[in-house]
């Protein structure tokens, strides 16, 4: 498992598409909406914008690992790497779980440089920081435990592009990401109760501002926990088929 950790962490790490989708393009849009939102504004409604389009650009990009996910394992499918694992001694939970950690560091890259820039440039508070730490690091668990459930079920390159983009654009708008939750009608606010997205946005906008109960936090956690151990589950389940379609 190590061994398939390291080599895919190594690949990840120079990946320039990767360092695109993770860094640069979540930095311009923060940059773009900021600047778009808080034209004419107050200082005290610029905070506020600001309070919610770096957290929320932050979990939005860090769902498009997907895209990435999705494309390792069916380029290990299809040019026979997984048919030649799976005839070693190597289970295809340790297969599952060197992968799957491997992008979890990456996710955790792209968090800290994202809020390090919302921190340094926008001075963005963090008065919990351990909460938020933690948060994350939950969010990380779910976002990549999702991406390993959708690389075991396409079949394609693009339609693991297409479906991220739903998951990741179509939780932004109904999880609260773009706009505040409490704007939109009742049944987004309702739908939004079943997104990680609305979670992890609201937690943290809360732990930045230092206002984040520690009865909030754990239910947040074991939500967002929740998450990512059904989407493990669902990747476990999926694999013998995944494995079908390997070429070897």
């Amino acid at each position: 498992m190590n061994a398939i950790m390291k080599l895919e962490l190594k690949k990840n790490l120079q990946d320039r598409g990767l360092l695109f989708w993770t860094i640069i393009l979540p930095i311009a849009f923060t940059v773009l909406f900021i600047s778009v939102f808080t034209s004419g504004t107050s200082e005290a409604e610029s905070e506020q914008v600001i309070l919610s389009i770096v957290p929320g650009y932050t979990i939005m990009f860090i769902f498009f690992i997907m895209i990435s996910m999705t494309e390792s394992f069916i380029k290990d499918r299809n040019i026979g790497m997984v048919a030649r694992m799976a005839s070693t001694p190597l289970s295809s939970y340790s297969y599952l779980l060197g992968k799957w950690v491997s992008y979890m560091y990456v996710v955790m890259l792209q968090v800290l440089v994202l809020l390090m820039f919302g921190k340094l440039v926008y001075d963005v508070p963090l008065e919990q920081p351990i909460f938020l730490l933690v948060i994350f690091i939950t969010l990380t668990f779910t976002v990549t435990g999702l991406g390993l459930a959708l690389a075991m079920m396409v079949k394609t390159n693009n339609m693991g592009v297409a479906l991220t983009q739903v998951i990741a654009l179509g939780g932004a708008v109904l999880g609260g990401l773009w706009m505040p939750i409490d704007m939109m009608p009742n049944v987004i606010q309702t739908i939004s109760l079943f997104l990680p997205q609305y979670w992890g946005h609201q937690a943290v906008q809360e732990a930045m501002a230092g206002t984040l109960q520690i009865g909030e936090f754990f239910r947040t956690i074991v939500i967002l926990f929740s998450f990512g151990i059904v989407a493990f589950v669902i990747a476990l389940v999926c694999y013998p088929h995944f494995l079908k379609r390997a070429k070897g």
